[in-house]
């Protein structure tokens, strides 16, 4: 499945390692003017090269807007078409991993559900498909729908340590040096979702935000309010008690996350990503080809150490995506 969405649609397209990357965001409606620069301000967050703790491949991620606006950047109510073409690709790092499966990444899984596997950077197992996620996601974002919602997600822990960035980069550090990786966890809030957003059953609002999250690459946990917490607390604890001042009903307490049956209850909603350590490591890790003879995979290449890093514009991105489908009306086959 290549495309997300109902009644905003992104659908995309391009291997990590081939000419492009791009994408078509369709269902935006007409009359809506596109800010360029927070298209650019978005891809320049998740962009590879920036500094010495993610991937030194250098790509300039500017992407290239070809359908659906006009010269004044307003929205014409057809499918905005974009691409971004690929300018450092480093083919040859990958030569050997054509016949070997490398440990925690799609190779095998690719190989037993098409028969071959794209071993140039992972093909579309790649995180830099996010790329086209992020894009489409700032796109959503100048929606007028969005106008009032604040999304904003930042690495709360690297390797279950937390602290100030210093801190977290010295984590980081540690294990390159070790040609290591680690994990991390990416946490969002979001505030100004009224009450109302979403569909029980079936189509809740977490279970939406929980799919798009466990859909970006090295995902391996969500959670949303209070979480696996919760399972440790009292419902004495967890009650969530309404309140209303002005004719304005809220709850006191936000272990809910925002969500109630499924449905925005008009509180932030919160939630955590969980995201594995790099499966890529710069040291050499014993493996099997594609007959099963053990081989010995040789750790090269330009990689994240910490995929959390990169993963937070990617997280808004997949959040954006989601409330402003539900927001357009996305989901109401429930309803």
């Amino acid at each position: 499945m290549n495309t997300f969405g109902r009644n905003l649609r992104l659908t995309t397209f391009g291997e990590s390692h081939g000419k492009a990357m791009g994408g078509i965001l369709d269902g935006m409606p007409g009359g809506v003017k596109i800010d360029m620069d927070v298209i650019l301000r978005e891809t320049a967050r998740r962009r590879p090269g920036q500094n010495h703790l993610v991937t030194a491949r250098n790509e300039k991620d500017i992407p290239e807007l070809l359908s659906g606006l006009t010269d004044d950047m307003v929205t014409l109510g057809t499918p905005i078409g974009f691409i971004v073409r690929n300018t450092d690709q480093r083919s040859g790092d990958y030569g050997e991993m054509a016949e070997l499966y490398r440990p925690n990444h799609a190779d095998f899984t690719y190989d037993m559900r098409y028969g071959l596997h794209e071993a140039r950077g992972g093909g579309r197992a790649s995180a830099r498909e996010t790329l086209n996620w992020v894009i489409g996601g700032a796109i959503a974002r100048q929606l007028p729908c969005m106008k009032n919602v604040s999304i904003n997600a930042r690495v709360i822990t690297i390797g279950g340590i937390s602290g100030s960035p210093d801190e977290l980069a010295k984590v980081v550090e540690e294990a390159m040096t070790r040609g290591d990786s680690v994990g991390g966890v990416v946490e969002c809030v979001i505030d100004g979702v009224p009450a109302g957003i979403g569909n029980p059953v079936f189509g809740k609002l977490h279970a939406r935000l929980a799919q798009a999250m466990m859909s970006i690459n090295a995902a391996k946990g969500f959670e949303y309010g209070d979480g696996f917490a919760a399972a440790s607390a009292f419902g004495t604890e967890q009650a969530d008690i309404f309140s209303s001042e002005g004719g304005h009903i809220h709850t006191l307490t936000n272990h809910s996350g925002g969500i109630q049956g499924g449905i925005s209850n008009g509180m932030p909603i919160t939630f955590k990503v969980a995201f594995k350590p790099t499966p890529t490591l710069l040291r050499d890790i014993e493996t099997v080809d594609k007959v099963g003879n053990t081989r010995m995979l040789k750790g090269k290449g330009r990689h994240d150490p910490c995929v959390a890093l990169r993963a937070v514009p990617v997280v808004e991105a997949m959040a954006v995506l989601v409330l402003a489908d539900e927001m357009m009306g996305g989901y109401q086959d429930e309803a």
